[in-house]
């Protein structure tokens, strides 16, 4: 009996040990005032909790310990905390969103052919123009708004709640927090930034199970997810991918990845760097890299920092957009 009680009590002190449980309060940074029913999660994932009526929360990183922790809320920016620690409670401050009025104020009479147009180009931009992204459906459509101004070249869309989307095609629930979103129609060039959590996954029922891993699966290969998870574990040649320069010579693993961490056992970020533009090849599929920051953290579940636009891309991964997005726990069944 003594045995099992030892056994039992090292179980429990096994699994505190593991445990990285991440607390903090939510503020508005205008009043400092608690905000409550904030959303508090890791971006691209199922992992998130709410804050309580004082603001407060408390979350379970263990299984996804090296990624950043993002907080997001109605009619604010999404603020994304990286390097922190669960040693002590995280005090977060969010700050409104404050537009200019004459940018989104429209008539809606006046207006109602050019919003449907404009609607219609953010979708195309926003979600994607591929398969998965033509069956994928806003649900709140009526909370993004454009701006209206003389810059009839440059789109700008806003949206003060978060945007719902449902993706019929890959069987997902997404909420995503869009903080800006320019789109300049003649260079065709694209800014936008924001930060989505998954909410369900219709592939739990056996009906549409196999058809949504079919797409799923299919999404994967080739995407940018792929290639950083191939390119952390230096399995870039039997996952089908390659790298040049652009002069077209072939680029190998310690080319363009600082492993900071190497002595660290089991997954932690590591860093892509490199001075000129680097494409990828998957098999006859061509993309390009195009480094706005000197260095990208990414990880083993690939994950890559996309903070202050750190990469432009180019070519069939630049037209993966939302709607081909997965989960960063995703993997091949």
């Amino acid at each position: 009996m003594r045995k099992i009680i030892l056994f039992l009590l090292l179980i429990k002190f096994c699994s505190i040990g593991y445990s990285q449980i991440i607390r903090g309060t939510i503020f508005d940074k205008s009043d400092n005032s608690k905000i409550k029913f904030a959303s508090i999660y890791l971006n691209g994932t199922f992992v998130g909790t709410q804050s309580d009526l004082n603001g407060n929360f408390e979350l379970d990183i263990s299984k996804n310990a090296s990624m950043p922790l993002t907080i997001s809320y109605i009619g604010y920016y999404s603020v994304t905390l990286t390097g922190f620690s669960t040693d002590k409670p995280l005090l977060v401050y969010l700050t409104p969103k404050i537009y200019e009025m004459d940018e989104i104020v429209v008539s809606s009479k006046s207006l109602a052919m050019r919003r449907r147009a404009n609607l219609n180009l953010f979708k195309n931009v926003f979600l994607g123009t591929t398969t998965n992204a033509r069956n994928c459906e806003i649900l709140n459509e009526n909370d993004i708004t454009f701006n209206y101004g003389s810059d009839r070249d440059t789109l700008k869309a806003f949206a003060l709640k978060p945007i719902l989307i449902n993706n019929k095609a890959l069987g997902y629930k997404i909420t995503y927090y869009l903080d800006r979103f320019e789109y300049h129609k003649k260079d065709r060039s694209l800014l936008f930034t924001g930060n989505m959590i998954f909410n369900e996954d219709f592939a739990v029922e056996a009906t549409h199970k196999q058809l949504y891993e079919r797409r799923r699966k299919n999404a994967y290969l080739g995407s940018r997810m792929h290639f950083f998870r191939a390119l952390w574990a230096d399995d870039l040649i039997s996952a089908g991918f390659k790298m040049k320069n652009p002069f077209g010579y072939n680029l190998n693993y310690n080319d363009v990845v600082e492993d900071i961490h190497q002595d660290i056992p089991g997954s932690h970020p590591k860093v892509l760097k490199y001075s000129e533009e680097l494409s990828i090849l998957y098999y006859t599929k061509l993309s390009n890299i195009v480094f706005l920051k000197e260095k990208v953290n990414f990880n083993s579940d690939g994950y890559y920092d996309q903070s202050g636009a750190s990469i432009s891309w180019e070519g069939e991964m630049m037209v993966q957009r939302v709607g081909d997005m997965l989960p960063y726990t995703y993997s091949i069944k």
